[in-house]
């Protein structure tokens, strides 16, 4: 393979790259102005991930050896089918649920973040830890705080940010990286 043509390959890639950064940004802006829809739909989205994965048991209960290996598989499967079908048919509780598990997540990350902060506090730059650890604190008590009614906006939001600054990064290396192939060639 050339030079010339595997440069071809990489701008064609950095381009796909691009456009990708482009839709990410745009849906990360869209979940920001619809943030209950869009936990509605992460909700929905997660029900069926776990239906998913009890269909998964089930099927691995066929290839259980012993009748109580076969069982217990067969009744974790049901017990995920049913739990995600109610989830994947409920997802306000579910947006609930998942706020909640957020905030509770959030909360031990910032926790456990501030923690090492103590570790690691004689080395230099570990006063970001420390701020990322009070920031992520302070981010679960404004989720958690005014829970379930959180649920409203935390998830959508959230993903927003997240989609936005994902999309953002991959297109500006995606543009460096084409500039950069641009000059080699």
């Amino acid at each position: 393979m050339s030079t010339q043509s595997t440069t071809g390959i990489f701008k064609q890639a950095a381009g796909a790259s691009i456009g990708w950064g482009v839709v990410m940004i745009v849906l990360g802006i869209l979940a920001l102005f619809l943030p209950l829809a869009t936990g509605i739909g992460v909700s929905i989205a997660v029900g069926w991930i776990i239906v998913f994965s009890g269909v998964a048991y089930l099927a691995s209960a066929f290839a259980a050896r012993g009748a109580g290996s076969f069982l217990w598989r067969l009744l974790i499967g049901a017990v995920y089918i049913l739990g995600g079908l109610y989830l994947a048919f409920n997802p306000g509780l579910a947006l609930e649920s998942l706020t909640l598990a957020m905030a509770v997540m959030f909360f031990v990350e910032g926790a456990l973040e501030t923690v090492v902060f103590f570790q690691l506090r004689s080395l230099p730059g570990s006063g970001w830890v420390l701020f990322d650890g009070l920031v992520t604190l302070f981010l679960a008590y404004l989720i958690w705080r005014p829970w379930p009614s959180s649920s409203i906006w935390a998830i959508g939001t959230i993903l927003g940010i997240n989609l936005i600054s994902s999309g953002f990064t991959r297109l500006m290396y995606s543009v460096a990286a084409r500039r950069t192939l641009e000059a080699v060639s």
